[in-house]
């Protein structure tokens, strides 16, 4: 062993990962260091490798890929070197991590008090009674209002934010030398996200932990990262201090990076739409879910209201923004235009005609011109079905011949970028392409509404612009209107007409992207842009 792998924490040393049945390389020659007490963020689109890495060093490689060369030094040992017995004892006590979806990580069968304990179990001699005040303790330090209780739950009883701090904590009980953590934000919204992010920070400074965090952000390297690695299909292509490579870009793919980030100050403020009768009016709407287990003396079970007199009208060609944090009411709203959802009171107009759900051809009509984006393309994509079958399935009950349909479909295809892929799988596209697939398929009928649910959160920067842009094309194409539901302030800015702003199932604020962004009245919306990690937080910092 060396002095110099000694003198890191982590040296990755020209590792070299292959496809074994292939013989493709998903990463070439990675080379980089991380300190005792660092904090090292590793950058790049899907596909660059960087997630690979990461597994490759908690020995975590899917079957069939292989380490074809290089060395894993961790606190002056190589990690390849260990036998597999010994590489999992390390793994938890010093090696931690924590993943993009914690549902992955958390057993959905098993309550958070017994996946909680079990790393203590395995890696300590400590009795029930202790493991049990460690959990507690570590739940309060992780903001966990009720622990006792939350040891008693399941994971699927808290929301996204809530189940990546339990992750956390668990990973953190151990205080491993290393945390990696693998898109620990992603499906979050802004104020979920900093939480997490300054829960990890404070976490680690208290116990001394080095973090390696895994991401395509660059507002999130910008605030919390000191050193960065930049990487593209599987090499690394710039590192250094965050200030740097940030601020001073050396090469052109980390150039390209920063290009990708959603700016404000290209955006021109559009014209106000004028008083005509609107597409779609949504009045006073009232919507309420019955909580899981609550029931009276008398049978009946409490509800949660999740919508609360929201009203909105939109116009033709016109894209409204709704945005806010996890549980603000937000994709409920979208789904309850559409009709999805029973309301309790309130009601939809549609082309100034009140939308009525007991009326089965008013609502086949209605249904017929109004589209839904989701979230996740891949679930939302049958795997059995090629993608010319998943785009033209609309298209089965239309007065048209095969031939009409097969033109249709070629058009569509080439509108969204996707000519000559109709025989693809969904398993063979990117996560770009399958969101394309998903607006296509919602586009092809020409529907007068559509709905998009966070249509580019799972995405890289890089790719989420290609798909914005490509929205705000079709738009102006087809003359759709659109809810573009979506927690990033950013990502709404570059495509929307006008904003609103949700909380707890109400509308607190609502306007023009100027009046809303640049002149928040409420104090909500301060707080989600407040929560927007930026690259200008670095101009003031300090480069060590």
């Amino acid at each position: 062993m060396s002095a110099t792998h000694s003198e890191s924490l982590l040296h990755v040393d020209k590792l070299s990962l292959v496809v074994r049945r292939t013989g493709q390389l998903l990463v070439d020659s990675l080379d980089f260091r991380l300190a005792a007490g660092e904090f090292t963020s590793i950058v790049g689109e899907s596909g660059s490798g960087k997630t690979m890495a990461a597994k490759a060093i908690m020995g975590l490689l899917p079957e069939g890929i292989d380490i074809h060369s290089g060395h894993i030094w961790f606190a002056g040992k190589d990690l390849l070197q260990y036998p597999p017995a010994q590489l999992r004892q390390l793994c938890g006590a010093e090696l931690g991590m924590v993943f993009q979806e914690p549902m992955v990580s958390l057993n959905p069968a098993h309550r958070i008090g017994s996946q909680m304990a079990e790393g203590l179990r395995l890696h300590t001699t400590l009795s029930r009674t202790e493991i049990h005040k460690r959990c507690i303790s570590m739940l309060e330090r992780v903001r966990i209002h009720d622990p006792e209780r939350c040891l008693r739950s399941y994971p699927h009883e808290f929301s996204g934010g809530m189940r990546q701090r339990i992750l956390l904590a668990s990973v953190m009980l151990l205080k491993p030398k290393l945390l990696i953590a693998d898109e620990p934000t992603t499906a979050l919204d802004m104020l979920a996200q900093r939480e997490v992010m300054d829960l990890m920070v404070e976490l680690a400074q208290e116990d001394h932990t080095s973090v390696m965090l895994i991401t395509h952000n660059l507002g999130l390297v910008a605030r919390y990262s000191q050193q960065t690695v930049v990487m593209n299909k599987g090499k690394m292509v710039e590192q250094g201090h965050v200030k740097q490579v940030l601020l001073h870009p050396q090469q052109e793919y980390t150039r390209k990076l920063l290009a990708a980030i959603p700016s404000r100050l290209v955006q021109e403020e559009k014209k106000p739409l004028n008083d005509s009768l609107p597409l779609i009016r949504a009045h006073k709407l009232e919507l309420s879910f019955p909580l899981r287990g609550s029931s009276s003396l008398f049978g009946t079970r409490t509800r949660h209201q999740v919508l609360k007199e929201v009203s909105l009208d939109i116009h033709k060609g016109e894209t409204v923004a709704v945005v806010g944090g996890s549980g603000s009411g937000k994709t409920t709203f979208g789904r309850a235009i559409l009709q999805a959802l029973s309301l309790d009171s309130g009601y939809i107009q549609f082309k100034g005609q009140t939308v009525d759900p007991k009326n089965k051809q008013q609502m086949q009509l209605f249904r017929a011109s109004c589209q839904l984006v989701f979230q996740d393309p891949y679930s939302s994509l049958n795997p059995r079905m090629r993608i010319g079958q998943i785009v033209a399935e609309p298209l089965r009950h239309q007065p048209l011949s095969e031939i009409e349909k097969q033109a249709q479909l070629t058009q569509m295809l080439e509108d969204v970028g996707l000519a000559g892929l109709e025989e693809r799988w969904p398993h063979e596209l990117s996560g770009g392409q399958r969101q394309r697939v998903a607006i296509a398929r919602a586009l092809i009928r020409r529907p007068d509404f559509v709905v998009a649910d966070e249509p580019v959160s799972a995405l890289d920067m890089t790719i989420q612009a290609q798909v914005l842009q490509l929205f705000k094309r079709l738009q102006k194409q087809y003359g759709f209107a659109c809810l573009f539901v979506s927690h990033d302030l950013l990502a709404v800015e570059s495509i929307a007409d006008r904003i609103i702003v949700m909380e707890q199932g109400k509308i607190v604020e609502q306007g023009t992207m100027t009046q809303v962004l640049d002149h928040p009245q409420h104090s909500y919306t301060r707080e989600l842009l407040e929560a927007i990690p930026s690259l200008t937080e670095l101009e003031n910092q300090p480069q060590t």
